[in-house]
């Protein structure tokens, strides 16, 4: 309907359906809402300014949101769940801040003829480059993955969320489930935000046991509440982390550090007490409690020891057996941003020893080990109480230098697939590998390329129709002593190329030419990776529609990389060094 507002001594007209909206300053405005619908429809604009939000009920604020207003263009569309609010009527208070010294005042918004009501929102995939298997969210921004934990049979993953746009902002846990670590069901909001701040990263435990006074077998969630400061609180799950009830006495743990965030909780059998470990600045905090809800401080660890080029953030710690050997380590994954091998946000680790007070790292402070040495591979954690002793992590698939920028609009930003996690020594040396988890393997189809290779092999067709979802992997014999070179390309001209330098003992990956490489000037790039025992013996890519996943050696060696190619690699070469038969490569259609 047309309703007739007055601003002033100007006078004029907004479509809108359902609402009234009053113009109170050039910046300022009220929306009722007074339809029966489920959602208001907000339009997105990504290049607009931020509007703040409340959400008013009986004069109450029952909920803040910040969305970038369509201005004079509209992106797309996100949903603003109002049933949930009681059916009543819903008033919205919108302000934008640095409207005034701009042409544009709010009243000449698109957004104020195209806000609409629905009782259902598509999420549709209208991206072609969403990934075919690997998690994302069904709309908007996703980036850590969140208190993941596995009970009766299902993996929870939750994540950094924004239900209002496809950019950071609005940090809410969203959740999704899985019975294979390869489908996904989405769960919607878990956590959001409170009067303590935005929901940030952190962890959920399974309490068998009943410490914390919530119910045997309750889940537990412990959260970064970001306000003014960032303080840690809880959350519990009698439904198997389908609802949560927030703790009434939170925060439960605070500090004067700026950055302190992202806790990690873990049950320590030989000293009977829960574990939190968390973020504080520059070092690692570990805290030790007995009923999930009083925490003591036992020690810090980090200064000195690896890199130091950016914030640290989203720890984990965890114990792993040494493969071939008759003895275990502790590992202490630390995130950082920037820093990274490749540039922008990375993964590095610890080796050593945790007697449940202290960590102790067993290298020399200026060793800095790479969990992953692409470009997008971010703030991996592990699943807690996941099955036959499995350490199983997922991190998240992109990179603080271009993550807003990337080009998709309905979503951004996935998850990388599912990969167990190991220790093996070189020399005298213990190093973190992770290999692809084997579920990913029924996803595999009948192989489509079986081939032994020697010298060179051009494979300028690999299925009838391209698809962009395959699994590669090459094996060596042992009489290739030379570089080995892999590229995948498609019909434009687009490819990544993958070279293994014998005589450096490393492997690259190039994505410069791999397809729109423009939305940043810090995504075409070269990552390296070491080859650690020098020789490469195997190499297996995970490909989906906008990522290459390379794990080399057993996962010794890793690099994920994000591509955006205008058509799918449908065309593999494979140049090895051995004279005879030295190689095999294999193809195979990966399908959910």
């Amino acid at each position: 309907m047309l309703v007739a507002l007055l601003l002033g001594t100007a006078s004029f007209q907004v479509a809108a359906q359902n609402c009234n909206v009053s113009f109170l300053s050039k910046s300022h405005c009220i929306m009722r809402a007074e339809g029966n619908s489920r959602y208001v429809l907000l339009p997105v604009q990504e290049s607009s300014e931020i509007a703040n939000v409340k959400v008013i009920v009986d004069n109450n604020v029952v909920k803040t949101l910040n969305v970038k207003l369509a201005t004079d263009n509209i992106d797309y569309y996100v949903p603003l769940d109002i049933s949930k609010l009681g059916g009543k009527k819903v008033l919205f208070d919108f302000h934008v801040n640095g409207v005034d010294g701009k042409p544009t005042a709010m009243k000449d918004y698109a957004c104020w003829k195209n806000i609409s009501y629905a009782d259902t929102f598509d999420t549709a995939n209208r991206e072609k480059f969403r990934p075919a298997y690997h998690h994302t969210p069904a709309y908007g921004w996703m980036n850590d993955p969140n208190g993941m934990f596995y009970k009766d049979g299902v993996y929870n993953l939750y994540y950094q969320y924004n239900p209002y746009g496809s950019q950071w902002e609005n940090m809410t846990w969203g959740h999704s489930s899985s019975r294979d670590l390869v489908n996904w069901t989405d769960e919607g909001l878990a956590i959001e935000p409170d009067g303590l701040g935005t929901i940030f990263s952190g962890s959920c435990v399974v309490d068998k046991d009943n410490t914390a006074g919530f119910g045997a077998g309750a889940v537990v969630a412990f959260y970064t509440t970001a306000g003014e400061n960032q303080t840690q609180s809880m959350a519990y799950s009698t439904d198997n982390g389908k609802t949560f009830t927030k703790y009434d006495g939170n925060p439960i743990l605070t500090a004067d550090v700026p950055d302190f965030r992202d806790p990690h909780v873990f049950r320590h059998e030989k000293s009977g007490r829960w574990i939190l470990i968390l973020a504080a600045g520059q070092e690692m905090r570990i805290y030790s409690s007995a009923n999930l809800k009083d925490w003591t401080y036992e020690s810090s660890f980090g200064k000195g020891y690896g890199c130091h080029e950016g914030v640290w953030e989203c720890p984990d710690l965890f114990e792993l057996p040494v493969e071939g050997k008759n003895y275990s380590k502790w590992v202490l994954v630390c995130n950082i941003n920037p820093g990274g091998p490749a540039g922008g946000s990375a993964t590095q680790y610890f080796t050593g020893t945790f007697d449940g007070h202290k960590f102790t790292c067993d290298t020399k402070p200026e060793v800095t080990k790479w969990a992953d040495y692409g470009k997008d591979n971010y703030a991996g954690v592990t699943f807690d109480n996941a099955p036959d002793g499995r350490r199983i992590m997922i991190g998240w698939m992109s990179n603080w230098q271009y993550a807003n920028q990337a080009p998709t609009q309905q979503y951004r930003s996935a998850n990388t697939i599912a990969r167990d996690l190991y220790l093996y020594t070189d020399g005298t040396t213990e190093y973190l590998a992770s290999k692809p988890s084997v579920e990913n393997e029924k996803m595999r189809g009948k192989a489509a390329v079986k081939k032994n290779i020697s010298g060179s092999n051009t494979i300028s067709k690999m299925f009838s129709k391209p698809r962009g979802t395959y699994e590669v992997v090459l094996t060596l014999g042992n009489d290739n002593a030379g570089n080995v070179e892999l590229v995948l390309s498609n019909t434009k001209g687009e490819n990544v190329s993958m070279m293994y330098d014998a005589a450096k003992g490393s492997l690259s990956f190039d994505r410069r030419k791999s397809g729109n490489v423009s939305f940043s000037d810090q995504f075409p790039a070269v990552s390296v990776a070491p080859v650690v025992g020098s020789k490469l013996n195997e190499l297996r890519l995970y490909v989906d529609n906008c990522s290459v996943e390379a794990f080399a050696n057993g996962g010794r060696s890793v690099m994920t990389n994000l591509v955006f190619p205008s058509e799918p690699y449908n065309s593999i070469s494979v140049k090895c060094g051995g004279k005879k038969k030295s190689a095999s490569l294999v193809v195979y259609p990966l399908n959910k």
